[in-house]
């Protein structure tokens, strides 16, 4: 047998369809199941149906641009790229980080076709690893993909809320925005995220069309405005005025800490990876979503950032603004208070979406892990409402730890900011570890690797490369502090939460993972 390969034709799912339905089966299989491909997938890993395929290939491109948002974070999320980099500085590490992405995404893409579940990144890792590590690092991975989505949607309804205050403020200068209530205001979206993901579940396939039309009907609508009435900077400016606002030794040093906005709106494009058991024909529907959702978001995001950049006439005055969004800034140089509020209510409606499908990725990642018995309480996580084919248990848990977080907020607003910066550097660990096994596999032995319906064809292993060595890169980077001497509030305590949680993940392995987590692998079955 070659190395790296494993016979596990004789070995059986470890959970049943009767071990994780609430009620008796309904008639709907043929839907349920999807196409035979897909059946054959399911089997293959091991798995069963549990949730109804009724995302069509449109509705999962439409998840993966909305979910991600990649032109709305780059609007509403670039402080830390204007006080490190400036107007250039914010321009062009977004089209490296554009480009390095790119080597992420179709990587994830073409694992996706492989391997097409919603475990995602912790399922590859067990399928591709080296036998010798694949239940510790399929474990952790699992651990850490889980805490940076949960700590992901808990960061995108803070960042719904703390808009909504922005603009409370622009509209009553005397308003003092109070740490309770950015709080509310999460707790509110939370509540909204909640009702769509369990009560319009099974209308949100059909909805997916119109939120992509809505998706890009908005971005029209903001570009257009920002180039027809916006007073501009010369191109000059904007693509060679760099700004070392955190002070920094060198300009270089800046840039690199400054880059993670552009790495906050381009992350996340394995969304769509998650939602894989609910797609039709998702082993080449999946892949196409991913791919197609992070280029065409890329591009929309290009346009409207460098419409912002020409619409900043001073980046320290847009940094200091009383609202605490440079976007905001940039649109009180030209328009009305009820210009403005228009224009942001029709930016908030996207992101309020993008917050509803993110919760639903979350709740299938940590659905799934569950599922494989990597989470405490396992059983009752894993449960599918029958009626409904979702697994509500994970949707509320999900809500549940965001609502949890939020209220860290109230106490310490640099405690709650810590949590969530685990966001980027733990989903970084899972993209690296993931992708450091399908190298792993390709070189060592290949033959063993399953079929694939989408493939990046001779030139795959080299982007896997470099798509690993961006990973390295950005997780480096996304440890920096914004600058030298930081104090408490501005540090960066990604690094000390990453370490605690991966520690934790540590701790879990050698308690419970140890003893109960066997890994996706073991009902993988293959052909010897």
């Amino acid at each position: 047998m070659p190395p790296g390969a494993f016979q596990t034709d004789n070995l059986t799912p470890s959970f049943s369809i009767d071990h994780v339905m609430d009620e008796e089966p309904t008639k709907d299989i043929p839907e349920m199941e999807g196409s035979p491909q897909d059946r054959h997938d399911m089997t293959r890993m091991g798995k069963t149906q549990e949730l109804k395929r009724n995302f069509r290939p449109l509705a999962a491109l439409s998840f993966s641009a909305v979910l991600q948002a990649t032109w709305e974070c780059i609007l509403i999320a670039n402080t830390q790229g204007l006080q490190n980099g400036g107007l250039a500085g914010l321009f062009w590490s977004y089209m490296w980080t554009f480009v390095g992405f790119g080597f992420i995404t179709v990587s994830l893409a073409e694992m996706s076709s492989m391997a097409p579940t919603s475990g995602g990144q912790y399922h590859w890792v067990s399928e591709f690893c080296t036998p010798r590590y694949q239940k510790f690092l399929s474990y952790t991975t699992g651990w850490m993909s889980v805490l940076s989505w949960q700590a992901g949607a808990a960061s995108c309804s803070f960042l719904t809320g703390t808009i909504i205050q922005g603009l409370i403020t622009l509209c009553d200068p005397s308003y003092e925005p109070q740490n309770w209530h950015g709080t509310l205001f999460v707790l509110a979206m939370i509540v909204v995220t909640y009702f769509f993901n369990v009560y319009i579940a099974s209308c949100m396939p059909r909805i997916q069309n119109i939120l992509l039309a809505l998706h890009l009907l908005c971005w029209a609508i903001i570009v257009i405005v920002l180039f027809a009435m916006a007073p501009h900077n010369s191109a000059k400016t904007v693509f060679t005025s760099f700004y070392n606002g955190g002070n920094w030794s060198t300009m270089g040093i800046s840039l690199m800490i400054g880059q993670i906005s552009a790495v906050y709106a381009s992350q996340c494009s394995d969304a769509t990876a998650h939602m894989s058991e609910e797609v039709k024909d998702a082993g080449r529907y999946v892949p196409i979503a991913i791919a197609w959702g992070y280029f065409g978001n890329g591009i929309l995001a290009l346009v409207m950032i460098i419409g912002l950049l020409l619409a900043i006439p001073s980046v320290p005055d847009a940094l200091n603004d009383s609202t605490g969004f440079p976007f905001l800034y940039v649109f009180r140089q030209f328009l009305s208070t009820s210009g403005i509020n228009a224009l942001t209510s029709i930016l908030l409606i996207t992101v309020i979406f993008s917050n509803i499908l993110f919760n639903a990725s979350t709740a299938r990642q940590t659905y799934a892990f569950a599922r494989d018995r990597g989470l405490p309480f396992a059983d009752w996580i894993s449960r599918v409402d029958q009626r409904r084919r979702i697994p509500v248990r994970a949707i509320a848990l999900s809500c549940v730890i965001s609502g949890l977080l939020s209220l860290i907020n109230i106490g310490s607003q640099v405690a709650f900011n810590a949590i969530i910066s685990l966001n980027v550097a733990a989903l970084m660990y899972t993209y690296a570890v993931s992708i450091s096994c399908v190298i792993y596999r390709k070189i060592a032995c290949p033959q063993t690797l399953p079929p694939r319906r989408w493939s990046l064809g001779r030139f795959g292993l080299a982007i896997n490369i470099i798509g690993l060595l961006y990973v390295i890169f950005v997780l480096f980077w996304s440890f920096w502090p914004p600058s030298p001497l930081p104090s408490a509030p501005d540090f960066n305590w990604s690094v000390v939460i990453f370490v605690a949680v991966f520690v934790i993940s540590l701790l879990m392995y050698l308690f419970q993972g140890k003893r109960h987590y066997v890994g996706p692998v073991l009902t993988v079955q293959r052909s010897g």
